[in-house]
């Protein structure tokens, strides 16, 4: 038998060890919600970004929700960024001055 060199697979000395994930925090923005169309890595296909919206996750989804039903589109919700597709930037931006947000259209 060929001798292998001795890498621990399992071990009882330190039991289950169990970490605690606490839930990746978000930037705080400036107060200003910025629009913008994005179609790097999605197939040339057009996406409105929604960002910098300071609320929780709940409240987030609901107005994410709302967006898709006024756009007819899909959409969804990644890391504190709306996204919905197609380029509906300028409903999106009508929507949110109405509910009381301060927008910018970004890029171009």
């Amino acid at each position: 038998m060929a001798k292998r060199d001795s890498t621990l697979v399992y071990s009882t000395d330190s039991g289950r060890i169990k970490e605690e994930k606490e839930a990746p925090s978000r930037p705080k923005g400036d107060g200003i919600v910025r629009i913008r169309r994005e179609t790097s890595g999605r197939k040339g296909k057009g996406v409105t970004t929604v960002s910098g919206i300071d609320l929780d996750d709940a409240a987030l989804k609901l107005l994410t929700a709302e967006l898709k039903k006024k756009c007819g589109t899909g959409g969804s919700v990644k890391d504190g960024v709306i996204e919905i597709q197609g380029d509906n930037r300028d409903l999106i931006k009508g929507l949110l001055e109405a509910k009381g947000f301060t927008v910018k259209l970004a890029g171009g």
